[in-house]
């Protein structure tokens, strides 16, 4: 340790620092500032937080904005903190729609306009523009957020209007939106079709797309965020005797898959991708019993080992996996009573 220079255990120390503590370090002097501002610093410390003890739950209802930490071995939050936003809103009317690295991209539901923000540090980025860029419609569209392999943090914008499909691309680079080619199934651009957001793994975003009926066509869309190909894949092999949902999670950079089928009562299978195939990794264990009108699509994240399924309620309940810890979250986006995400503390910006 001796034979290293100061710069560099310096750097070593501060990006193991909690995000809060990085920004006020940013005052101790001109060369801290200038160093904790690189984006080198940024992307290593961001590989440093990303870990369960670092996740937070940002809950919004009509009164209130509240960051709650999650105490997983009794399966509850920690003491909350009030959070003020920093853009204009009417009655907290922000759907939260993806989230990366502790960046959320939300959207204003009285405008219907799209924002980057970090709940950590309060900065935000407006994504809409004067030519109709970065407008958000529920139930139509939906978003991915992710980065390149160019460090470029990215949101993937799709939209469904009157039968005719429109990708665009937002990078927060150059700070504009471009349109780029896909070509699907024109059954997909029905509003018969649930399109979920985007989940970011290994280069790619995937988006499950299902039918809104009992023994509907579902499948997963695939975007590679380097090429800008797409492609689709299997859904995996579930029953269809009853509602299909599929949600996607990040687990350790390997894509996984909770797929539930039925109707009141529900079966709850993990799949992991392989290739472009699904392998079955476990059944779970009887879902507790929660009323169906307190479920909303299937709000749920993992960690330590343990699936949470949270209610409209804000309430969590836990069924334990006989798996090694996980230590990854999914960021859960609607409920009824409650709007929010898990998401992790860091400094990225959404602003170059």
């Amino acid at each position: 340790m001796a034979d290293l220079p100061t710069h560099t255990i310096v750097f070593e120390i501060l990006t193991r620092l909690p995000a809060k503590d990085v920004g006020r370090s940013k005052s101790v002097c001109k060369q801290w500032y200038a160093l904790l501002s690189t984006q080198d610093f940024v992307r290593i410390h961001c590989s440093r937080s990303v870990v369960s003890s670092n996740q937070r739950v940002l809950l919004i209802d009509d009164l209130t904005c509240s960051v709650r930490p999650i105490i997983s071995n009794n399966n509850d939050y920690g003491p909350s903190s009030i959070v003020t936003f920093p853009f204009h809103h009417q009655n907290n009317d922000v759907s939260i729609l993806s989230h990366l690295n502790g960046l959320l991209c939300v959207c204003l539901n009285h405008t219907y306009e799209l924002l980057l923000w970090n709940p950590t540090t309060t900065a935000f980025k407006r994504l809409s523009t004067p030519d109709s860029h970065g407008f958000y419609i529920n139930n139509l569209d939906a978003i991915g957020l992710y980065v390149d392999a160019d460090d470029d943090y990215k949101v993937l914008h799709i939209k469904r209007r009157s039968g005719v499909l429109g990708v665009y691309v937002y990078s927060r680079e150059v700070d504009s939106w471009r349109n780029i080619p896909f070509i699907t199934r024109q059954e997909y651009l029905s509003p018969h079709f649930n399109w979920s957001a985007g989940t970011f793994c290994d280069g790619t975003l995937y988006f499950t797309v299902c039918e809104c009926w009992i023994g509907g066509t579902n499948v997963v869309i695939c975007f590679d965020v380097n090429s800008e190909q797409f492609k689709e894949i299997s859904f995996p092999p579930v029953p269809s005797n009853g509602m299909v949902q599929g949600v996607l999670v990040n687990v350790k950079n390997v894509l996984h898959m909770f797929a539930r089928t039925g109707m009141f009562e529900m079966t709850i299978d993990l799949w992991t991708l392989q290739g472009d195939y699904w392998i079955k990794v476990l059944s779970c264990p009887p879902i507790p019993p929660i009323s169906l009108s307190l479920w909303c699509d299937i709000t749920h994240y993992v960690t330590n080992g343990n699936w949470f399924v949270m209610t409209k309620l804000g309430k969590l309940f836990t069924i334990e996996m006989d798996m090694k810890p996980f230590e990854c979250f999914y960021p859960v986006s609607w409920f009824r009573g409650f709007k929010g995400a898990v998401f992790v503390q860091t400094i990225v910006s959404p602003i170059i």
